[in-house]
């Protein structure tokens, strides 16, 4: 059950959230939110995979 809401979650961030990896962005340079984006995406990402 839980596997299946992160795999969702994936999905939805997939088509919402913008991929800062095709923009390139440096992480030194990221601001708070661009970080807090990239480690929700992490978060939602490596529960899907569990």
């Amino acid at each position: 059950m839980k596997k299946n809401l992160f795999k969702i979650l994936a999905k939805i961030n997939k088509v919402i959230l913008p991929s800062f990896t095709r923009k390139k962005l440096d992480l030194a340079k990221a601001s708070k939110w661009q970080m807090a984006i990239i480690g929700w995406r992490y978060y939602v990402t490596t529960n899907a995979l569990d």
